[in-house]
């Protein structure tokens, strides 16, 4: 168990310990965690600013990683940077890759600098997802140069994780499809930092009734709803497990339960149900 909270100004005060305590009451648990320790603590990024602070200055070094001066509205409003999406944003165009050592003196007097990781021009990022396939993107073409620490000190979802799972030694990360198109920038990452590459699985994204993603952004609803109809905790599994096509419809499980089926020799039938679900859920 990670906590992910880079983000300090938008952390809300006891977040973390209702998120631990909805988990725990599900029936999850963990070996390792912020809660219970383990060999690669700490196990909140806020505590780990210092790890990440020497791999940037590695990348600085090596001269593979250089302060930025711009704005999102000027690199937005570059002519050489054609908007990408809502998802990624406009394309960095290199304004600062090339800055001499008295320009960028004279910008951070005013300014003070994000730092970008140098992508090679030519490097084509292949990779195939367990769950949606080959992959293949051509990241300086894609995103350009990309962030690596925010001008607020903030390091970047992307830098940080291919670090945690690296020294934590995650060799497979399962995660939401949204999070499919930053993977060829974490495998960059990954390479450029000398770390080996776990596999990757991106699955289909619970929905609401309009077809929305569940997010605390739009205030959906989670699990203290269902807890206060009086839900237990073998009835929210079991929809879960059923939703992903892991049991029938109306099943009551719980994770240790689930976990016990992987592990008899039901298990294939078990996988190549889902298998076929995932297939048809992406397709």
């Amino acid at each position: 168990m990670r906590i992910e909270d880079l983000d300090r100004p938008r952390v809300r005060p006891g977040a973390t310990e209702h998120m631990l305590a909805d988990l725990r009451w599900l029936g999850l648990d963990w070996d390792e965690g912020p809660d219970c320790g383990g060999p690669y603590a700490p196990y909140t990024q806020s505590e780990r600013i210092p790890i990440y602070q020497h791999y940037l200055q590695k990348l600085q070094e090596a001269e593979l990683a250089y302060p930025c001066y711009c704005s999102r509205a000027e690199i937005a409003h570059a002519a050489s940077a054609p908007q990408q999406g809502a998802e990624d944003g406009p394309r960095y165009p290199g304004t600062c890759r090339h800055l001499t050592t008295k320009q960028r003196r004279e910008r951070a007097a005013s300014r003070r600098p994000s730092y970008r990781v140098r992508v090679d021009d030519e490097r084509i990022i292949t990779f195939t997802d367990l769950v949606a396939g080959p992959q293949q993107q051509h990241v300086q073409q894609a995103v350009g140069d990309f962030i690596v620490c925010r001008s607020d000190g903030i390091f970047s979802y992307q830098f940080a994780v291919v670090i945690d799972d690296a020294l934590m030694q995650i060799n497979q990360v399962v995660r939401g499809a949204d999070l499919l198109s930053s993977t060829a920038r974490q495998i960059f990452l990954y390479e450029t930092l000398g770390f080996p590459i776990p596999t990757f699985a991106h699955v289909p994204l619970i929905v609401d009734e309009q077809g929305k993603r569940l997010s605390k952004r739009i205030r959906s609803e989670g699990l203290d709803p269902l807890r206060e109809a009086g839900a237990t905790p073998r009835e929210i599994i079991g929809q879960l497990a059923a939703s992903c096509g892991l049991v029938e419809a109306g099943t009551t499980s719980s994770p240790n339960e689930l976990a016990q089926t992987y592990a008899s020799p039901s298990y294939d039938i078990m996988r190549s149900k889902l298998n076929r679900f995932i297939h048809h859920r992406t397709t």
